[in-house]
């Protein structure tokens, strides 16, 4: 099982950007799929963004699309989630996850397909 760390989180006001990043503790196998997902306190955990490490397919949220952008570096084995004009509606714990399954990238949206997870990461964007 690979360890995740993220790092990055903050308060940022409306309109600001945030670069969230996710560290891994080993090599990363090329049909590994990341994602981010968010969660605040009473609803459930939220897809953000996925990225799939062979190819470097990558897929949004419709609510995130054309704010957010996700990446990763394979030499760092560090995922990154770029986030501008960041909203209060933003505001979560962010969690970054990781699955080799065929069917992590294929049901990509759904957090029960990833094995991996981060601690998670505060983001607060006051209006």
């Amino acid at each position: 099982q690979v360890q995740l760390e993220e790092s990055g989180g903050g308060l940022v006001q409306a309109g600001g950007s945030l670069r969230l990043s996710c560290t891994a503790s080993d090599y990363i196998y090329s049909s590994y799929t990341q994602g981010w997902f968010r969660q605040v306190p009473g609803k459930e955990r939220e897809f953000v963004a996925a990225i799939r490490w062979s190819g470097g397919m990558v897929d949004y949220a419709d609510s995130v699309k054309g704010r957010f952008t996700v990446s990763r570096d394979n030499g760092e084995r560090t995922m990154f989630l770029q986030m501008n004009n960041l909203e209060p509606e933003d505001t979560a714990v962010y969690y970054c996850a990781g699955g080799l399954n065929y069917d992590t990238w294929t049901s990509r949206r759904d957090s029960s397909k990833y094995d991996d997870w981060g601690q998670g990461t505060q983001v607060t964007v006051s209006s």
